[in-house]
């Protein structure tokens, strides 16, 4: 097979589609079987269908990467193992796994199985991808919304396998970060069954008409392939396992084309209108764009107006049936049959210098009817679900042979079972039954859940603070420990103040959500701060952090820990680590269940979305300008932290000319108040959305707290360290009374029935959890 400077990674929902994109000129393709994958509701693969891919596959010189890309619940886990060993011992090429404890255990479990870091874990620079690598990742497919500039940056620091999207859907919010459908419906992202409520219609404000401003269009970047080879990344993903396969097939056969094209005569491509028409014509929304490599985010991302698919081409369907599918894709070879009387019969096989001979019974004289060259033939060009068919067979046959008909197919099956293995190895995979061997002695002990119950101690409370009214409120109440958001430690003024506190209250800095290359000089701050003994450690909420920072690190909620194993991979780096939104009471009591340093969130709105696309920019009104001298490296003398209230009558005065950008800046700040727009949905439900203008993302947030203070009983039995408070839109006032309404519960936890200072609040997945 011709040696590729780039794979091309083709998407299957079911066999067909497998079939139509190996035929299109895949050089890979994924797949989920019946467990685990991101794809809950794709027809996927039964354990059989995944090994015959393989064997298929490997046969033509392609590649298979089974999809393990979901968070795996404590008591799910002893079956990881179960689901991959039939498909490791059939030869898998590599698995795309999302759970940090399901990417550790399978390394110890299948040490000769290639592990790739999915999208989901959102990886966003060289530090989080030198991580996965320490952890024995060979691929990483970073964050979608990485620039190409980024990308190449991990290529330049990081010795791994890149692979990214080049077409299909995208996501809003960063992969592996998205709660809505889960917070909404129960249906979770993280668990293969999101409901898109990202494709919904939404007002903003509550003023002008519904639009869809959390919609994104549709990636295509076959106009962008020359720049993306050049970059030096290693594998291209076309994204579609929810597709049909006329989808699967048709792309694939075209990026195949433009590939092929930009290789062989780089300075003479370009793209054919009638190819551009046909990606348009299969399965995309309203629009197309290419994505995130080239811009951060933007209103020409955005379906607003009408996020549906476009109707169905059955003109160009029919095309691709007749391409991929109806044409004979079988592999030619040559035979050679010698039945002999008196001799073993031997079938011969042959193609492209590969060359096999199968052996079966010894041949007798017929005492009726002997074989016909016609009766042998017969059965012998039965070539079944092989992938080969009989070009030319030679015969040599006595007059007086005969064998069983089922022994001629025995020996026929033989032989191209033989033939196949060949060809595998020649393609340099290991042949079926001869792949990779596990070992269940090792694997028994690893699997075994080792629960050990300890004393319930009453928890510590701790809050986080996103302003800095917010932190003086939780001061002033004498929480043990203030997580205060890093971003307004910026200013100067106020960052003197904060280190003059008492020290009676531990201050840890709650990082962003989403830190990018960008963010360097932002970094270098924050290292400087934490020398500070002021600041007792940090609170991480992603994998650059995880490695950023030094000290007392603590990680949160979306560094998802869904079983032991995850919380022991985060216990290397984490003091401490805060349970996951999505178990229920149950799921957290066992995952609890002996362990030291979880804790756990009690009160707040859930962090539904962070997405690096701007809810303010879509509708013309950026913010971000006042943090320009800050991200080109030049001291940013301006307001730190724009506050933004009314984003419909008030406009930024850093982009007003007849003003200077400090005096402008330093008026709004000083002016306005809080840093949130509003999303209302068809139902009337208001979503908060905080812009975090300093590192360009927003934050979509649950309509109403979290609140478990009616199961503060059961709470307290878990054994966590902590419990946390999270305030976001609430003011000074608000916070104290929350704060000290929980203090009251945590000294008399058996008064559920009381009320707290907040009329509207949610269970979240306490009872319900998710699937």
């Amino acid at each position: 097979m011709e040696k590729k400077k780039v794979e091309l990674l083709a998407p299957a929902g079911n066999y067909e589609s497998f079939l139509g994109a190996v035929h299109a000129g895949a050089d890979a393709v994924y797949l989920g079987g019946a467990k685990f994958g991101a794809r809950a509701y794709a027809d996927n693969f039964t354990q059989e269908e995944v090994c015959n891919a393989i064997r298929y596959a490997h046969v033509y010189g392609r590649k298979v990467y089974l999809t393990v890309n979901t968070l795996v619940k404590e008591r799910e886990f002893p079956e990881v193992y179960s689901y991959l060993q039939p498909f490791y011992e059939a030869g898998l090429d590599g698995v795309i796994i999302q759970d940090l404890g399901v990417f550790r255990a399978v390394g110890r479990w299948f040490p000769d199985l290639k592990r790739h870091a999915s999208t989901q874990m959102t990886a966003t620079g060289p530090l989080g991808a030198a991580y996965l690598k320490k952890l024995g990742a060979v691929r990483l497919v970073p964050a979608r919304e990485l620039s190409l500039q980024e990308i190449k940056e991990i290529k330049k620091n990081v010795e791994i396998e890149v692979e990214t999207f080049i077409h299909g859907a995208i996501c809003y919010c960063y992969s592996g970060q998205c709660l809505f459908s889960s917070i909404l419906g129960g249906r979770s992202g993280n668990r293969g069954r999101c409901a898109q409520p990202c494709r919904l219609p939404y007002w903003t404000n509550g003023l002008g008409e519904k639009q869809y401003p959390l919609s994104l269009k549709d990636m295509c970047t076959v106009e962008l392939l020359g720049e993306l080879i050049d970059a030096g990344i290693d594998s291209f993903k076309i994204e579609g396992r929810m597709k049909n396969p006329e989808y699967a097939a048709g792309v694939t056969g075209i990026y195949r084309k433009y590939i092929d094209r930009y290789l062989e005569s780089p300075q003479d491509y370009h793209v054919d209108s009638e190819d551009m028409g046909k990606l348009k014509a299969l399965y995309i929304r309203s629009g197309i764009s290419q994505g995130y490599y080239k811009r951060h985010n933007g209103k020409e991302m955005i379906t607003l107006e009408n996020p549906g698919y476009n109707g169905r081409d059955k003109h160009l369907e029919e095309e691709i049936r007749e391409s991929f599918f109806r044409k004979d894709f079988r592999l030619p070879v040559t035979g050679e049959a010698r039945i002999l009387t008196g001799e073993k019969a031997v079938f011969c096989l042959s193609r492209e210098g590969v060359c096999v001979e199968a052996d079966g019974g010894v041949v007798q004289e017929a005492k009726k009817q002997p074989l016909t060259e016609e009766s042998v033939k017969k059965q012998f060009y039965k070539t079944g679900n092989t992938p080969f068919y009989i070009e030319e067979l030679a015969l040599q046959l006595s007059e007086d042979a005969f064998l069983p008909v089922k022994s001629l197919n025995d020996l026929r099956r033989k032989a191209f079972d033989m033939l196949e293995g060949e060809i595998i190895k020649k393609n340099g995979f290991a042949p079926l039954g001869m792949g990779y061997k596990t070992r269940d002695d090792r694997v028994r002990e690893l699997i075994t859940p080792k629960h050990q119950k300890k004393a319930a101690e009453i928890p510590k409370l701790h809050v986080l603070a996103l302003t800095r009214e917010q932190y003086n409120a939780a001061l002033k109440c004498g929480v043990e420990r203030i997580y205060v958001n890093a971003d307004i430690c910026m200013d100067g003024k106020w960052l003197e103040d904060f280190f003059g506190h008492d020290g009676q209250t531990e201050c840890y800095l709650a990082m962003p959500y989403i830190i990018r290359g960008k963010d360097s000089i932002y970094l270098d701050k924050i290292k400087t701060m934490l020398q500070n003994p002021a600041i007792s450690g940090g609170l991480v909420r992603n994998l650059e952090e995880l490695q950023f920072m030094e000290g007392h690190i603590v990680s949160d909620a979306g560094l998802y820990i869904w079983n032991k194993e995850a919380k022991n991979t985060l216990k290397e780096i984490c003091e401490e680590s805060y349970l996951p939104y999505e178990l229920n009471g149950h799921e957290i009591g066992e995952l609890a269940a002996g362990e030291q340093g979880l804790s756990m969130i009690v009160y707040g709105r859930i962090p539904m979305m962070v997405s690096s696309n701007c809810v303010a920019k879509t509708a013309c009104q950026c913010y971000m300008e006042a943090f320009q001298g800050e991200k080109s490296g030049t001291e940013n003398k301006q307001g730190e932290r724009l506050k933004i209230k009314n984003f419909q009558s008030q406009v930024c005065a850093c982009t007003d000319t007849n003003l200077t950008s400090a005096k402008s800046c330093a008026e709004m700040e000083s002016k306005t108040e809080g840093q949130f727009k509003t999303l209302t949905d068809r139902y009337g439900k208001n979503f908060p959305v905080w812009l975090n203008c300093r590192h360009c993302y927003n934050v979509i947030y649950n309509s109403l707290p979290l609140s478990l203070h009616q199961h503060m009983d059961a709470v307290m039995q878990m054994g966590v360290s902590a419990l946390r408070l999270d305030f976001t839109v609430e003011n000074g006032k608000e916070t104290e009374k929350t704060i000290a309404f929980w203090q009251g519960l945590l000294k008399e936890p058996n008064k559920a029935s009381a009320i707290p200072p907040y009329k509207e609040y949610t269970n979240g997945h306490w009872k319900r959890g998710v699937e």
